[in-house]
């Protein structure tokens, strides 16, 4: 990957109370990659996506998106950011009391004055790139399979044709074929729409099958590198993630693939 960063992270201190998550983690991620994240519980995997977002502030230390500093920001700029960026989360957070088409026009309606049948018009075209049916605009999230679910929250999380799309734990509680498909879908958007992907994951196989890279948090800092470099780090944790029994599996699996 030879993409220029578009989000550096330095020096970063997470603590809560006595505990602390990250120190002096240093992290970047390349335009046009797509990253995943790994790590044990309770290394703050999660904690580090939403201060990617600028939705929480470490103790210490500068992270930079898109060449701006997120400390800084006023709430004016901080906003215009958020317009670049498209997230989502694990269990999709789509509103229960909108359909589907509506859940995809709500950042839509926040940021753009919009005729009502050129905001419908938006959210068929996002269906169709999830590949999701027209119908299943008007129906109601708690109507939709987990795996439309997803594909219905990634639908809104590219309402506004962001740059940078944050995932976190994308095919949690999919089946193996559905998660497979649902790594398929990423893979081909990213290229398709030039995205930079950041992914939580404990998933094997969705690292083996769309990142580029991937950022392990041990210690309170990151390992970054690719599968392979990882892999031969002789890191415990890192030795039993990926040498372990569904490590080899998903390794094994990609060779045949």
């Amino acid at each position: 990957m030879t993409g220029e960063p578009v989000i550096r992270v330095e020096g970063l201190c997470t603590r809560f109370g006595q505990l602390v998550v990250h120190e002096a983690l240093d992290l970047e991620v390349r335009r046009g990659e797509v990253l995943g994240i790994v790590g044990a519980s309770g290394t703050g995997k999660s904690v580090l996506l939403r201060q990617l977002l600028g939705l929480a502030r470490p103790e210490r230390g500068r992270v930079e998106v898109l060449g701006h500093d997120l400390g800084a920001l006023g709430d004016a700029a901080r906003r215009r950011l958020q317009a670049l960026q498209g997230v989502l989360f694990q269990d999709g957070a789509l509103f229960s009391s909108l359909t589907v088409a509506q859940n995809i026009q709500v950042p839509l309606r926040e940021r753009l004055a919009l005729p009502e049948r050129l905001l419908d018009e938006l959210a068929g075209l996002k269906l169709a790139l999830v590949g999701l049916p027209p119908a299943a605009g008007a129906r109601y999230p708690a109507e939709l399979s987990g795996g439309m679910r997803k594909r219905a929250g990634l639908a809104r999380a590219l309402a506004l044709d962001p740059q940078l799309l944050f995932l976190d734990e994308p095919t949690a509680g999919l089946d193996p074929i559905a998660a497979a498909e649902f790594d398929r879908l990423i893979r081909r958007l990213q290229g398709s729409l030039g995205l930079t992907v950041v992914m939580v994951t404990h998933d094997l196989d969705s690292l083996q099958a769309i990142c580029d890279r991937v950022a392990a948090l041990v210690d309170k800092r990151a390992l970054v590198g690719t599968l392979e470099q990882l892999r031969d780090l002789r890191h415990p944790w890192l030795q039993a993630y990926f040498h372990g029994p569904r490590g080899r599996a998903a390794a094994g699996a990609a060779r045949d693939g």
